[in-house]
């Protein structure tokens, strides 16, 4: 098992895989490039079992990869042991992490392994990774597959339970009302009252916090949340009093700003739990719903259709950006995003990209910019440009492997 890594320019590359849509991705940018690549299949839940082991003891002898690579730590073990696996086999591990480290590694205390080479999306997770001992953890942002988000990519298909699908030029937001699951936290903190009551309490302040991360939060801003957080027991309880801050955090602020926008009757693409938080349809704030998108499937030809797409950034990164400023631009189409510390490094704002910083603002740039479709599509082919310049995930891929073969070859 023990081979000589990296000897030929094209990788080979083992690709963890469970239906993430990252995983397809980069399996994409892979084939793209010209580098081999075998998907291996995760077990159901994500965490690696005897069989998983056994099928990535032949996929290495028979496929021989130069690093294997997952998402999110998926497939490893909590233990450790199947990094302690990799490391006898002398096969590098590139880990990305797209969501929060702190909610995914609370359970996972022998992580750090000198054969995982991390990487994080956002880069207000870079320290914080190295303090659990990770070494040289590289900031790695999100980008997009071309090949799927482009201008001609065919429309989406209506569904039976929405009026219409097409967004028909007009505005559109695509996402979760997240009730389900902020109520599904709700419900297994039910013994924990107190807690579980003052985190939801606290969530609109936390939403207009500096702090990044709900336990920065606590810590610094609020010592009653604190204290309480403290007296759970240690474990997912814990987990999940951060969790119900991020998730009702993060419920507020994308209603308020979705709010905002129905003056300019939108087109909403989630669940029905919209129809639980916004006023009915009314002349003023005519608004639509549609169900939710296939992402492969469905998302490429909305985004293309629609005017303008409306963006709200979970708050689980707040200083970073997500799928859709990468997505958006690509299809050719036109974004209003609100703004983010990373999103300058990423593009020009104003030329590439427009954003809102206050939700009064909304209502009036979203007007605009539908008055005037050639303005925004002058910015959506800027977007586009630089989009196909550096954003698409083979340039995320080539990063990679620079990372991965200065480390271990």
């Amino acid at each position: 098992m023990r081979t000589p890594r990296f000897r030929n320019a094209a990788p080979r590359v083992l690709v963890f895989t469970s239906g993430y849509f990252l995983q397809r991705d980069i399996a994409s940018a892979c084939a793209r490039l010209g580098w081999p690549c075998h998907q291996l299949e995760l077990p159901r839940g994500g965490l690696g079992s005897t069989a998983f082991v056994e099928s990535l003891l032949g996929a290495a002898a028979a496929f021989r990869p130069d690093f294997a690579i997952t998402v999110n730590h998926l497939g490893l073990d909590s233990r450790g042991m199947l990094l302690e696996l990799l490391g006898r086999m002398a096969l590098p591990l590139a880990s990305w992490f797209v969501d929060s480290p702190r909610l995914i590694l609370h359970d996972f205390p022998n992580q750090p392994s000198p054969w995982c080479q991390v990487f994080a999306w956002d880069a207000d997770t870079v320290a914080p990774l190295e303090s659990q001992g990770f070494e040289n953890v590289r900031y790695l942002p999100l980008a997009t597959d071309t090949s799927l988000f482009r201008p001609d990519a065919p429309p989406s298909p209506a569904p039976a339970h929405a009026p219409a699908h097409a967004p028909e030029g007009g505005a559109s937001f695509v996402g979760d009302s997240m009730l389900r699951p902020v109520e599904r936290l709700r419900r297994r903190l039910a013994r924990h009252g107190r807690a579980r009551d003052l985190a939801l309490s606290l969530a609109p302040d936390f939403a207009a916090s500096p702090a990044r991360s709900a336990l920065e939060f606590m810590r610094a801003e609020s010592p009653d949340l604190a204290a309480a957080w403290e007296a759970l027991p240690q474990g997912q309880p814990r987990l999940d009093l951060e969790q119900l801050l991020t998730w009702e955090a993060t419920r507020l602020y994308r209603l308020e700003r979705v709010r905002a926008l129905l003056p300019c009757a939108p087109l909403l693409a989630g669940d029905d739990g919209w129809r639980a938080l916004l006023p009915p349809p009314a002349p003023g704030l005519d608004w639509r719903l549609a169900g939710p998108l296939d992402y492969t499937r469905d998302l490429p030809g909305f985004y293309a259709g629609s005017g303008l797409n409306f963006n709200a950034t979970s708050l689980q990164m707040k200083g970073a950006v997500n799928q859709r400023v990468f997505d958006v631009p690509a299809c050719g189409a036109f974004l209003l995003t609100d703004e983010r510390e990373q999103l300058p490094g990423l593009f020009e704002p104003g030329a590439e990209v427009v954003c809102y910083g206050h939700p009064g603002e909304v209502a009036d740039m979203a007007r605009h910019y539908l008055a005037h479709p050639g303005e925004r599509q002058k910015i959506a082919d800027a977007a586009r440009r630089r989009v196909l310049a550096e954003h698409d995930y083979t340039h995320r891929m080539k990063v990679v492997l620079k990372v991965m073969r200065r480390r271990y070859a």
